[in-house]
């Protein structure tokens, strides 16, 4: 009498976007190197409402009109020689080799998609005929089952649950319950018979409400302002003459955009950066990162941190300064590189010695009032801030795209060596990703002159820094410190930016759950998660043995789902040691039931048995495919789900996934998207519209779909 075959054990992985995409790959990748054993055999479920591979933020059904925020060249999910991996690097396409395009080129986010679609179905095509897999178009509800057994995953369309020896939960970024000034808004708006579209991803906004030729009201200048920018004017019949000048349709609302700085995202940098670079990490590496680790106590990143992060940003500064213009120093360049070295960050000596060394301020490093240009500056009438935010718009073109500069490009490199060394400490809140989006991950140059051009002809008007919004009778008011005689009314208001994943307000019921029961959420309602292969951290200090999570929904967002090449990826890094935790835990060296041993449950790299998937998008697809990228997808429970929107005057809000604090594309940093230009206008050297993603399985069926 023979017994029944064994089960296959079962991995689950919600949301199958790009970072799904990535795990995938890496997943591919190493069991083709003999990892996980000669005949590697286990069920994975891969569970997204959306497609896999481009998920939600990357699909074909968005506007044409909608850019990438990276330069081709600068996107791609695979690994090369510099990533730092146990596993094989496999390497493949940027995205620019991919599609035939220019690399400086800004691609539209459908021809991502199908770059992540087809890096998808290279995966999956790559994986061992033992590996099954199963997509389910829906979503991850709930997950449920004991640390020490298999976990029950409830989809929205099944009575039955499936039942992971695994589960890794690659989410993309969140939804979140409106926050009491949103509640009030959205309550004041359906009274009131107005619109108020709060924070949303800005390509899901129903934009209905928004009434020709009326004000609207923005709240934000970053990414997504930029797509409301777009949608509302080229997507509503404007168009661009060859000179430049926006010929409107008559559908167009008027903007009053203000913000919190009050102006908008730097611009991408136009050029390369030539001749000698700096040596980084030079003051913020691994050294200090350890040091940091060792203290006793939480830490404070504007105390603990900043200033090493400020001197190793100073350092890269400096040093191409020495070398562009050394004129600019009353010291030789080794009594300024001993000197600075040797100058304390933390007791204002560094200051000081920099004050001495380089007597013009223009030639210093000013991080303060390039965080905050508006500060302190006040205007009596809104045509003097407009003049002032066109200005200060010229002054960013200009200085962006002339090589004269240089030193900062060697700002931006640092800023993405500082990115991969605070990936250690865990997530240290919401300021650093602030700030570095709006240095290192604003527009691309043609949309920063349409948005001039737009200013030009009076569609958008700049409100300032600090706006503050209130209801009013009828409307919503808006003000700002930088006009404060001045206000402005509208009986529309739309928050440009994603929702804040703040704990307690989360809006993914199967998140939630896993808060309820003892997962470990920050501050910010980020899930914790061990910062090397991504298990899940629980209350009681503990990992859990079962449990994976990758993506920015967790402390770890720091890591883009797809990267700048040649950067020693920090997504690719976790992704790696993600798969192989998996394919140690199906494969007998992990949890026990499952093959996981007890030491390894003890670890942060542990296995578990099966492993379920929630989420189909590119993040979902790594897991698959032995190339790995991971864009910035919103897959899973939450990556699918809109805001929603209150109508009578209430739609969904709107954002931008891609920002770097959202990141596009992370490498050493959430979103090392160094993008230049070469067009003299608004519009884009090429802006490809990419055909049907209709899951085609080889490179020239997937190319000829983008054209």
């Amino acid at each position: 009498m023979t017994s029944a075959p064994a089960e296959p054990p079962v991995v689950v992985v919600v949301g199958a976007g790009p970072r799904a995409t990535g795990l995938l790959e890496r997943i591919a990748a190493n069991t083709a190197a003999g990892y996980g054993g000669p005949d590697p055999a286990f069920v994975l479920h891969l569970v997204d409402p959306y497609p896999p591979g481009p998920g939600r933020i990357w699909r074909r059904e968005q506007s044409p009109l909608l850019w990438m925020n990276s330069m081709a060249e600068d996107t791609t999910l695979f690994t090369d020689e510099t990533v730092e991996i146990e596993g094989p690097v496999v390497p493949g396409p940027a995205l620019h080799d991919w599609a035939g395009i220019g690399g400086r080129t800004f691609p539209d986010r459908r021809t991502q998609g199908a770059y992540l679609r087809w890096a998808y179905e290279q995966a999956r095509a790559a994986l061992p005929p033992g590996i099954v897999v199963h997509e389910h178009r829906t979503r991850a509800v709930r997950l449920e089952g004991p640390r020490e057994g298999r976990q029950s995953v409830w989809l929205a369309d099944r009575e039955s649950p499936l039942t992971a020896d695994l589960v890794v939960l690659t989410l993309g970024h969140q939804e979140a319950e409106l926050a009491p000034e949103e509640r009030q808004f959205a309550a004041h708006a359906a009274r009131e018979g107005l619109t108020y579209l709060p924070p949303d991803y800005t390509a899901d906004t129903d934009l209905r409400g928004l009434r020709a030729g009326e004000p609207v009201l923005v709240r934000g200048l970053g990414l997504a302002f930029v797509d409301l920018m777009v949608l509302l004017t080229e997507g509503r019949g404007g168009r661009w003459t060859p000179e430049g000048r926006y010929v409107p349709s008559g559908k167009e609302p008027i903007l009053y955009v203000g913000s919190r700085r009050g102006v908008p995202y730097h611009v991408k940098l136009g050029y390369r950066l030539e001749g000698e670079l700096p040596k980084l990490p030079r003051f913020f590496g691994p050294e200090q990162t350890t040091g940091l680790l060792a203290r006793e106590g939480p830490l404070d990143f504007r105390a603990d941190v900043w200033p090493l992060v400020a001197k190793e940003l100073g350092w890269a500064h400096y040093h191409r300064l020495l070398t562009t213009r050394p004129h600019a120093f009353a010291v030789d360049r080794d009594a300024f590189e001993s000197g600075y070295a040797a100058a304390d960050p933390y007791d204002g000596s560094l200051d000081a010695f920099v004050r001495t060394a380089v007597p013009a301020a223009t030639d210093r490093l000013d991080l303060d009032a390039l965080d905050r240009p508006l500060a302190g500056w006040t205007a009596r009438t809104q045509e003097e801030a407009q003049a002032r935010l066109l200005a200060h718009i010229d002054a960013d073109l200009d200085r962006r795209h002339d090589p004269a500069h240089s030193e900062d490009l060697a700002v931006f490199m640092a800023l993405l060596s500082v990115y991969g060394q605070l990936m250690r400490l865990g997530d240290l809140g919401t300021w650093w990703h602030g700030f570095f989006s709006f240095l290192a991950s604003g527009p691309p140059g043609p949309r920063l002159r349409a948005l001039r051009g737009l200013a030009e002809a009076g569609l958008v008007r700049f409100l300032g820094a600090d706006m503050t919004v209130r209801a009013v009778d009828g409307a919503f008011e808006a003000r700002s410190a930088s006009l404060p005689e001045h206000a402005v009314r509208a009986r529309a208001l739309v928050e440009a930016r994603l929702p804040q994943p703040e704990a307690g307000r989360v809006r993914d019921p199967l998140l939630r759950g896993l808060f309820a029961a003892g997962a470990l959420a920050t501050e910010d309602g980020l899930l914790a998660v061990t910062p090397g292969d991504g298990r899940v951290r629980w209350n009681d200090g503990s990992t859990h043995p079962r449990l994976f999570a990758l993506g920015p929904h967790t402390d770890g967002r720091g890591a883009g789902a797809f990267t700048r090449p040649r950067t020693n990826s920090p997504a690719f890094r976790q992704n790696d040691a993600t798969a192989r935790a998996l394919l140690a835990g199906v494969h007998g060296t992990g949890v026990p039931g499952t093959g996981v041993s007890g030491a390894a449950v003890a670890s942060e790299r542990g296995g578990a048995g099966a492993v379920g998937v929630s989420g189909a998008g590119p993040a979902a697809v790594a897991v698959a495919v032995a190339p790995a990228f991971v864009p910035v997808p919103v897959a899973g429970a939450a990556s699918g789900e809109g805001a929603g929107g209150v109508s009578v005057g209430l739609s969904a809000g709107s954002s931008d996934v891609l920002s770097a604090g959202s990141p596009d594309v992370l490498s050493a940093g959430p979103s090392p998207e160094t993008s230049a230009d070469s067009s003299a206008g608004p519009e884009p050297g090429r802006d490809p519209d990419a055909g049907s993603v209709s899951v085609p399985t080889t490179t020239s069926a997937v190319k000829e779909s983008v054209r």
